[in-house]
């Protein structure tokens, strides 16, 4: 490619900037920079899907901003310097940068200086107040870190990946600027790389003439610095190939950019590949040899959280109309992996889970948390993995992985030394990264004992608590235990279900003060001793209820609610003495019949309406057909009198 014409290519950057116009027909990067003249934006993104659409640029200029973008964003930013506007608006003054402004200007063009060195010239980064960005094409395929190469130093790539750790921001020198003490010239230093060497002696004339090496002073004050922030950023396990281990790339995120990303972030960066020296004695011993890095251009998230979530066009009436449906809460189970047969009971239990109940505070300062836990226990070759690696899938934020890989230093937090200050920080393990999300833990029974103590904290308290070379904090692991997943569309139904925050009312609270001292006594009569009911049982049947709740859009809790939860609550438990209950010698029927007659002793009466009946045989893990068989069966012994429309029991009192 022959040698461009940085003039030519500066006009027609002008040329776009001020003809480009946007679907409606107004001038869309005038009216871009008109809002950076008013300070209500710092930063100008140049889309190249614009400059393909622009009559005027060719292939050539395209591939030139492609393949040297650095190079052009001088270039456009210097055409932004000539085209930006006069402000229309009053903006709050920036003290130290306007007024120090407004004294060079008054000092002289060029803040008093002699001109007799380029390092008294003003540098143009100084007077800009705004940033600009290239942003890759947006329906290129992005890169995986594996196939950017050497041949892609200094171009516009787009890579593909998911966050593993990002450090503070912190400020970074682009122009320094010092005082002479003989001449009080101001001296200007641009500042390209990560390190430099400062000025000492001053250069200008004034200060040669009278054989002064003027002492120069650095103004912190005056200097501009920009916010910098660096990422690691990994490969997806997607694109890992059998056997190797994932790559990673360092990531720099500047100004406006900064603060865009958190671990856990499955993101497309798109920003400019360059090579990044060695310094000092690493420089002696590296050789030619040269670490790589991207220069970010723009961030994208594949998945937004729930409360980012905007329903579009007719969406609210659909769910609407779906809330407003009786069965909605079948219908959402069995719309989870419906791949996978059955299971109707656990894909219930995990759909509640992903609903969730609401964080609550209550006036002392207590926090208790609304997050559900899940562990499925079953065979092998039921589906418990397929529907673990389902809610990664769609899940805002979520993180997978399995008992025997996991250490308890990988789900909670390693200590790390960060290469940019040498300091020892913390990286956070998959708990952490899960943070407002999902972890999913696979053979979790594999787990070393002293591994999965680890995450006791982390279900009830939602931290992790770390004290470690130095370093004691908590961090915050928000994340529910153990999930599977949700349909592609399933996401425009949940989002709208966690906005509401249900309350229990008053009259339920006696219901299931009941139906929990019922379950101790119960336990008490049993002696069972595969199972205990704490307080923690009952938080865990209100947060099932408010679940329940949510997917109605119900503000207020049910009893049908309550019922569900103690079912679902019973069947947890069920397989653990189905068998105690077959050795007892009491089939199906016949336990059932003593539910009901238990239940008509328990309230005085003879009658036992059909619906209440169904709920308690439900928590017990019986259904409806074997209900139906015990009606019929104890009503030809002439036990009880059955209605023949409503199916409501009447004792006969013998």
């Amino acid at each position: 490619m022959k040698n461009p014409d940085l003039a030519a290519d500066k006009a027609l950057a002008k040329d776009f900037l001020s003809n480009f116009a946007d679907p409606r027909g107004e001038p869309k990067y005038l009216n871009i920079l008109q809002d950076v003249a008013n300070r209500k934006i710092r930063a100008v993104q140049i889309e190249l899907d614009d400059l393909f659409h622009y009559k005027d640029v060719d292939e050539e200029f395209l591939q030139r901003v492609t393949e040297n973008t650095r190079r052009y964003i001088g270039i456009f930013s210097e055409a932004m310097d000539e085209l930006m506007p006069e402000p229309t608006e009053a903006y709050t003054v920036d003290e130290d940068r306007d007024i120090l402004m407004t004294q060079r200007v008054d000092e002289g063009a060029d803040g008093g200086a002699d001109g007799t060195d380029p390092l008294q010239r003003m540098p143009p980064e100084i007077k800009r107040f705004f940033e600009v960005y290239i942003k890759a094409f947006s329906k290129v395929t992005p890169l995986t870190i594996r196939q950017v190469k050497a041949s892609n130093i200094g171009q516009l790539v787009k890579i593909s990946g998911i966050v593993t750790r990002c450090s503070d921001v912190k400020p970074l020198m682009q122009v320094a600027v010092y005082t002479c003490e003989e001449c009080g010239f101001e001296i200007y230093q641009e500042v390209t790389a990560r390190v430099f060497m400062p000025l000492f002696q001053c250069p200008s004339q004034r200060c040669k003439l009278n054989k002064a090496k003027g002492n120069l002073i650095l103004q912190l004050r005056a200097s501009k610095f920009l916010k910098f922030q660096e990422v690691k950023l990994q490969e997806l396990a997607e694109h890992v190939p059998k056997g190797h281990i994932p790559r990673s790339l360092t990531v720099h995120l500047r100004g406006e950019l900064t603060r865009k990303v958190a671990p856990g972030d499955v993101v497309e960066m798109s920003g400019i590949f360059l090579p990044m020296p060695y310094y000092g004695f690493r420089a002696m011993r590296a050789g030619l040899v040269a670490d790589t890095y991207l220069e970010a251009m723009s961030v994208t998230h594949f998945k937004k959280k729930y409360e980012e979530y905007e329903l579009k066009g007719d969406e609210q009436e659909q769910i609407d109309r779906l809330a407003e449906d009786g069965d909605i809460y079948s219908k959402l189970a069995r719309s989870l992996a419906p791949e996978i047969f059955g299971h109707e009971d656990v894909k219930k239990a995990l759909l509640l889970l992903l609903v969730g109940a609401p964080h609550r505070k209550l006036g002392d300062g207590m926090k208790i948390r609304g997050d559900l836990h899940i562990c499925l226990m079953g065979d092998p070759g039921v589906a418990k993995s397929q529907l673990l690696k389902h809610i990664i899938n769609v899940a805002p934020r979520g993180v997978y992985t399995t008992g025997r890989g996991s250490s308890g230093v990988g789900l909670t937090a390693a200590v790390q030394k960060d290469p940019i200050t040498s300091e020892f920080v913390l990286e956070g393990g998959a708990l952490v990264l899960a943070d407002m999300g999902i972890c999913a833990i696979d053979e979790f029974d594999k787990m070393e004992e002293s591994d999965r103590t680890a995450i006791h904290e982390v279900m009830e308290q939602q931290t992790v608590s770390i004290a470690k070379a130095g370093i004691t904090t908590s961090l915050n692991a928000r994340t529910a235990i153990l999930a599977a997943a949700n349909p592609a569309w399933g996401r425009a139904y949940i989002s709208a279900a966690r906005r509401v925050i249900p309350s229990v009312p008053r009259e339920l609270e006696e219901y299931i003060a009941t139906a929990y001292s019922s379950i101790r006594q119960e336990e008490a009569k049993s002696n069972a001793p595969t199972s205990y009911t704490t307080i923690r049982t009952l938080l865990s049947i209100l947060r099932i209820s408010i679940a329940l709740a949510r997917l109605r859009f119900s503000e207020t809790v049910a009893q049908s609610d309550v019922d569900e939860s103690l079912r679902l609550m019973q069947m947890s438990k069920y397989s653990l003495y189905s068998d105690d209950r077959q050795r007892s010698g009491l089939d199906a029927i016949s336990d059932i019949y003593s539910i009901l007659r238990d239940e008509a002793a328990r309230t005085s009466s003879m009658d036992v309406r059909y619906a209440h009946a169904l709920n308690l045989i439900s928590r017990k893990g019986y259904s409806e057909a074997q209900l139906k068989e015990c009606l019929e069966e104890y009503a030809s012994l002439n036990v009880w009198q059955i209605h023949p429309n409503t199916f409501d029991i009447h004792f006969i009192d013998a």
